[in-house]
Formats: structure tokens, sequence, C-alpha cells
């Protein structure tokens, strides 16, 4: 029997007759359009539309399903178009094939990004409908299966990318036997060598294994029938990328990790599972930290068992799983068991609802990416969840990825949340943001309607959502802010050449817009304030054609408020603060960087450049500025206590700090953060009490 006539076979077992024939009409279609094509392994192209198609007949997914993935090429390798198999096959199986068809005809200037774009491309199609990556899962199974045609590098790339992209998303989505597959393919053709040691290691292994393995069988097997439960008990082998991995990060020898012995446990209904627990607790001793019960808070693909290891005969660790038979085929086939076990919508919505929630997060972060790196970025963040289950205020359980801090929780109750959170209480106690959270903590965020998202939070967030939604926000406000500052910044220099802003005209906006090769005046204003161009030139261009208006206008400083975002920046080296003369340079792709009048970093050439800019302190300044200041005390028990007390009773808090010991002394640098130089005045007056500071300065 052909590999057509075994898919019409098996597909026949649970599709109408009217089924197999668009199927039929797909596979006869599809045999047209690739007609003269073939494989690297030289077989006819038409086998791997076929193979993948079998591949998803074998999760019972539906005639659209089935029709799309033997059609899921022609448009990207013949010139059949989207509109032919819409007309022919229906709107839903041609959404379909373009959801799974390559970006060819769009030239990239790197394969990175062309992947990038690919991916996201497919996976706005996937949350449209979930099938779209069902059968792009099945085509790049088929394509690891008969990876050997391929080239060695080519093979390494396409294994790297099956196993960062693909197997994650097989497991985000529950599809066991797909993930453990593309997971087992995707190490032998990275890591070659390392594939065949492990694979002959545990072949002499097994053999040694099967005695131990049986006699636990038969234990666990005859406490569950004592206890009077019905149950299919399996032992588990463990898979080679497991090991491997296993090896690595815990840096194990193969016979340790091969030592710890797997069994399933499959009972008829939940209060089963408690009680299977239960016995096989009383045959072997649990390990203390070793249960996790994934039945009460199940994992975000859907996955529900209970988790245990115990010490079995000779000190030999025994992992159990025990779960229903429902929550296996859930385990093994995850969202796909929707079609493959159909029964009531409620056993099914709860894994549909997290899948949805999922996929609308991954709208969210396209939504936020400007650019398909960026967002595959993201996506790899999301892949690799961890099992961290916390509690918001009101008892919902929200599942973060391993790693997350308070930040991330807040984007993940809403991105509105997350902009404006300032502070955050973990188990009712004050918590900082960047707080790592742990399974069954209870989360609440303190918002301010004023507040926004901070750069350094990019630092230690974990979600993709998270990342993105920080991105998209800091993006638009500095564009705003640049825009903004960049204004005031060509109208000093206009007013330099005696000409009032007023006095432009929009044709004279419209020229310069055009000769600057920018899209708007906004971006051109950005540009500015971002140091790309210098508006003493933007203001000669601007003003070549027309003549000088004398009447008294003077050209004032800008005004720094302390409010200009990231467009403006203060010079780590000598850290101004309000009541200090201060100056401004533009530097490229950085803006405006305010130092001290008297900073040495300052040079006279750079006085006299374009890049200078006059600026001064405008009044009602709405922040704290950093200062620092270096204090000498006697190396003295408890003398950092005192000196931390007395800038906080100046109302002052310690940015940071840094401590050095020499001979009997201490040196201490404090970044503090201060009003202005009345405040900083105020901080070291009081610092001057204590008997055991020798000396203060501030640097800078």
């Amino acid at each position: 029997m052909s590999e057509s006539e075994l898919l019409f076979s098996e597909a026949s077992q649970y599709l109408k007759v009217e089924d197999i024939a668009l199927l039929k009409n797909a596979y006869s279609f599809g045999q047209n359009a690739h007609s003269g094509q073939y494989r690297k392994s030289g077989e006819p192209y038409i086998a791997h539309p076929v193979a993948v198609a079998r591949i998803l007949s074998s999760l019972h997914l539906d005639a659209p399903t089935l029709t799309a993935a033997l059609l899921h090429d022609v448009v990207e390798d013949t010139d059949i178009s989207k509109v032919e198999i819409s007309e022919r096959f229906g709107e839903t199986v041609a959404e379909l094939v373009d959801g799974v068809s390559k970006l060819d005809k769009i030239e990239f200037q790197t394969q990175e990004e062309a992947q990038a774009e690919n991916f996201r491309k497919m996976l706005m199609a996937m949350a449209r409908d979930v099938r779209v990556i069902l059968i792009k899962l099945a085509d790049r199974l088929h394509n690891m299966r008969t990876l050997d045609a391929m080239l060695p590098a080519k093979q390494r790339r396409i294994a790297r990318e099956t196993l960062e992209i693909y197997a994650p998303i097989a497991h985000r989505f529950g599809l066991n036997n797909i993930f453990q597959e593309l997971q087992e393919l995707g190490f032998r053709y990275s890591y070659p060598l390392r594939y065949k040691v492990l694979v002959k290691a545990t072949k002499a292994a097994r053999g040694n294994r099967r005695e131990v393995v049986g006699k636990i069988l038969e234990a666990i097997k005859l406490k569950l029938k004592e206890a009077s439960l019905g149950a299919e008990v399996t032992g588990r082998e463990k898979h080679l990328y497991s090991i491997y991995m296993k090896m690595t990060e815990k840096r194990l020898s193969f016979s340790e990790v091969l030592d710890i012995y797997g069994f399933r446990v499959i009972v008829k209904d939940i209060p089963s599972c408690y009680m299977a627990l239960g016995a096989l607790h009383s045959l072997y001793k649990p390990i203390p930290g070793k249960f996790k019960d994934y039945i009460a808070i199940p994992k975000t693909n859907g996955y529900q068992s209970l988790h245990s290891t115990l010490l079995g005969p000779f000190g030999i660790p025994v992992e159990i799983q025990i779960r229903t038979a429902e929550m296996h085929r859930v385990a093994e086939d995850g969202v796909a068991s929707h079609w493959l076990y159909k029964s009531t919508d409620a056993d099914f919505s709860d894994l549909h609802l997290k899948t949805s929630q999922w996929l609308q997060s991954l709208l969210e972060t396209l939504s936020g990416s400007s650019d398909s790196l960026e967002f595959l970025e993201h996506l790899k963040f999301d892949l690799f969840p961890g099992d961290v289950f916390v509690f918001t205020p009101q008892g919902k359980i929200l599942s973060l990825p391993r790693g997350s801090t308070a930040v991330d929780f807040a984007y993940a109750v809403h991105s509105d949340v997350g902009n404006c959170c300032v502070a955050a209480k973990i188990n009712g106690e004050n918590a900082p943001l960047r707080t790592k959270l742990k399974s069954g903590d209870r989360v609440e965020i303190v918002t301010a309607p004023y507040a926004k998202p901070n750069p350094s939070w990019l630092g230690y967030v974990a979600t993709g959502r998270a990342r993105s939604s920080i991105r998209h926000f800091l993006k638009n406000i500095q564009y705003d802010e640049s825009v903004k500052l960049g204004e005031r910044m060509l109208n000093q220099a206009l007013l330099g050449f005696n000409i009032s802003p007023d006095a432009i005209t929009e044709a004279q906006w419209d020229k310069l817009v055009r000769d600057s090769g920018v899209k708007s005046r906004e971006e051109l204003l950005a540009e500015l304030a971002l140091g790309k161009q210098l508006p003493a030139v933007v203001a000669k261009k601007l003003i070549s054609p027309v003549e000088s208006v004398l009447n008294e206008l003077t050209a004032g400083p800008i005004t720094i408020l302390g409010n200009e975002g990231n467009t403006v920046q203060f010079a780590k080296c000598c850290r101004p603060i309000p009541g200090d003369r201060i100056v401004g340079i533009i530097k490229k792709d950085s803006g405006l960087i305010i130092h001290t009048d008297k900073c040495g970093n300052v040079s006279s050439s750079q006085r006299n450049s374009e890049n200078f800019v006059n600026v001064a302190w405008g009044k009602d300044l709405c922040r704290t500025f950093n200062a620092e200041i270096r204090v000498t005390a006697i190396n003295k028990q408890g003398v950092l206590a005192y000196i931390a007390s007395e800038i906080a009773k100046a109302n002052s808090n310690i940015d940071d700090l840094t401590m050095e010991t020499e001979n009997d002394y201490t040196h201490m640098c404090f970044i503090l953060q201060v009003n202005d130089r009345a405040h900083l005045a105020q901080v070291i007056q009081g610092l001057r009490h204590i008997k055991e500071v020798a000396r203060i300065r501030r640097n800078g």
C-alpha cells in the first residue's frame, strides 16, 4: 500500500466520506503542482506533504488541516496562488496554507532576519488559528526525520533551530510525542558524536537495568492492588537529550543520571491519583522537596500529573508520575487532544483558554515589537517556562517562567499595571520590583498614575510580554520627548541667528524635510535631540533663503527641568545638580549630555564647537538628582549605620555605595539622591556632626 493510500485509510477511520474525497482531490492537485520536483533524498516531492498529513492524521485532526498539509508547499514552491487554493478548497484551507508558507519573495538583509520574519508571520497566523502551528510542527518533524540528505552544516543549523524554537513550541502546546522526537532528532544532528556515544552507553546499560526495573514495577503493582486501586503501571525510558541535558546542567556522570528510574501510573479518576500517591509513599519513602502537584495547579500547556521522587530499593531514586487517562491524553497530545478525543466542550475549555491566553500574549508582543529579530528574542524568553505559580490578591493563580520578577507579574496582570507600577508587596511584605518570585508567593502591585517604566527593568525581566511592553513604551515616550527637546534646541539656534522661529514658513520646512531625507518634521526634530544632526547646521539650512529679522531677539539658554527622559542625560563624571552652573554637549545617538561648567571632561574645543549648547536649570524641578560624595571615617563598628541614619534624617536616599579600607580608615563613596545644592549641603552638614567622620568631599 502506498503512502497516500495509507493516509486515506487512516483518515477514513474517523473522517466522513466527503472529507476523504476532499483529501484525494487535494492529493491530486498537489501531485500535479509538484510534478517534476524532487527532494534532496531523490524521492518525488509529493511524498513530503503526504508524510506531514499522515503525522496529523495520527492526531485525528480535521479535514481542512489535512488538506492544508497536503498543499502547504504549493504556494511557496510552485506557481499556484492563495486565490486558486481558496477558490478550489475554501478560504479556511487557503488561510492555513498561507500561514505556513514562508516569505521567499521578500528580500532580507540577513538570513537571521528572514528566519525571524518567517517565525513572526507563522505565529501571527497561529494566533488566528492554532492548526497552523500543528501543520508547521508536523512539517518540521518530517524534515528532521529525513535530514540525512542535507550537508552537515545545514543539518546543524536546522537542528539548532529545531531545539531552540520548534521543540519548545511543541512542548508549550503539550504535544509531548512530537516534542520528544524533535528533541532527540535535534540532538542527533547538533551533536552527532555525543549522540552516538550516548546511544552506545544506554544500550549497554539497558540489560543491567532490566532486572531492577522489573522488581520495582512488580512492587508498585502489588502495593496498588493491596490498596484496591486499578492502575496501569509502566516504566519510563529516559530520552537521550534529557540524559545529555542533565549531565551538562548538573555536571553528573552518565551512571548517575541513569541510576534514576521512572514509572508512570494511570488511574481512573482524580481521587484515585491521591490515593495511589499515599500508597506509594508507604511503599518507598518520599524524598523531601521532590513533590509537585500539577493536578491542583496545571502547567501552562494544560499538563496535569502528580510527580514524586521516592527512595527505592538499595537507595535508588524512583520518579513517579500519577495521572488519569484523560490527563494522559492531554499530556501526550496537548492542544491536539481536542480533535483526537472529543467529548464535551467543558473537558477542553480550560486547556483551550490557556492556549488562547498565550496566543493573545503573543499578539500583544507582536504589536509591541518594531522588528522581527526583537520579536524572536521575546518568543525565546516565553518558550522556556519554568514552574513558578503565584497568586494575585484575589487568589487567582498566574503561571510565570522561572526567574520572573514582580515587574513580570505586573505586566502579566495587564500592560497598564506594568507601565504604572512603583512598588510591590510579596506575601504582605514590601519588596523591590526586581525580586524573583517563588511558587506560592502572593503578589500585590502598587501603582501610581504618573509613573512610567524604567529602562533598568529590561535588565532583569524574564517574560517576552514584559520586555516588549517596556520597550514599546520607552520608544514612544522617548520619541515624543526627543521631538520636544529638538524643537527647543532648534529655536535656540534660530534665535542665535536673530531669526524668530515664527518667521519660518511651511514651505521652508517642507524643503528642509525633503533635503534631509527624513519622513517628517517630527523625525528631524527627534534627530536633533539624539545628536544625529546639529541644531546650528539645521538652522542655517532652514534660514538660508530668509533675510535676518534683526528685532532685538536674543538666544537664551535651553531650560533643563529634569523630566526630559532619555533625551537629556546627566554626565556621571561630574553629576550636575540644580544650583551648579551647567553646560550641554550634543553627542551623536546619545542626545544632550549635561556637565557642570567646571567639568574637566568638557574641553575648550568642545565649548567652541557647534555641539555646544547653552543650558540653564529651570524652575519647579520635579525630580531628585544623583550626587556623589566621598566620606573618610575611622574604621569603627557601626560607623556606616551612623552615616546612613544621618543621610536618611536629611531626607536623602542612598542609590549606591562602594567601600574600601586603608589602615585605620574606611573610604566610602555614596551616590545620593538630592533635590539641589542646598539639599546636598544639608546632608553634608549633618555628616560633619559624626565624630568618626574625618573628611567629606563632593566628587565631580
